[in-house]
């Protein structure tokens, strides 16, 4: 399935339910919603209440992505506040294949991040225990960034990678996506995308639908 995630990172803080449900009546299937701990990332964001008030507003895909340094302690909190997909950092985790089994016993999807300048070789041994992977395609920590062009090498390569182990992992893309890039992204192996300022700077219906006319050509 290929899906457009919105970053309510982006969205209007002093709104945010609305924002939220304008996005979702709009089609969108995910929310991308990030943790920063203002350790493993400098900047510092939204934690479990505010995920807890909109959870009863929204049946979206809640998909957390924690930019936090030791996460494990916060996964089962993460969970109960209603997160689907929980997404922490391979950078973040001393024991990465622990930390994944912590997630899915929540009865949670397992993502695993992966920051511009981190190889893929960390998930060789995990890869089967992931039900998503983020390629963040900016440094993370800030809206608003420029898509960094080695990403597209890096998607593709996982996608082949996923073909020949003949498993069933999304892989998701984080950080200057764009109408304008959102192709070549897809055509790359990305089946989900994360879209903050490309969302929410104008009409957030209007750039929704924009998405999903182009994802729609994927999903036939």
């Amino acid at each position: 399935m290929y899906a457009i995630a919105p970053s309510i990172l982006s969205a209007d803080f002093s709104a945010l339910g609305e924002d939220v449900k304008k996005v979702e009546n709009a089609g969108a299937q995910y929310l991308h919603i990030d943790v920063m701990d203002g350790d493993f990332v400098p900047s510092l964001s939204l934690g479990m209440p505010v995920i807890r008030s909109i959870r009863n507003k929204s049946d979206m895909i809640f998909d957390v992505h924690l930019m936090m340094s030791h996460p494990e302690p916060y996964i089962e909190e993460f969970a109960d506040c209603g997160a689907d997909i929980i997404t922490v950092h391979a950078e973040a985790c001393r024991h990465l294949h622990r930390t994944l089994r912590q997630i899915r016993d929540c009865n949670v999807k397992a993502g695993v991040s992966l920051n511009p300048a981190t190889p893929l070789s960390v998930l060789e041994y995990v890869l089967d225990q992931t039900d998503m992977v983020l390629i963040m395609s900016v440094n993370p920590g800030f809206g608003g960034q420029s898509y960094i062009e080695s990403s597209t090498n890096k998607i593709w390569k996982l996608r082949e990678w996923i073909k020949r182990e003949q498993l069933n992992v999304d892989i998701e893309v984080d950080g200057g996506v764009g109408l304008g890039n959102a192709r070549m992204i897809l055509d790359a192996g990305a089946n989900i995308l994360v879209a903050g300022s490309a969302v929410f700077n104008g009409e957030c219906t209007a750039n929704v639908k924009a998405f999903l006319d182009i994802l729609n050509d994927y999903n036939e």
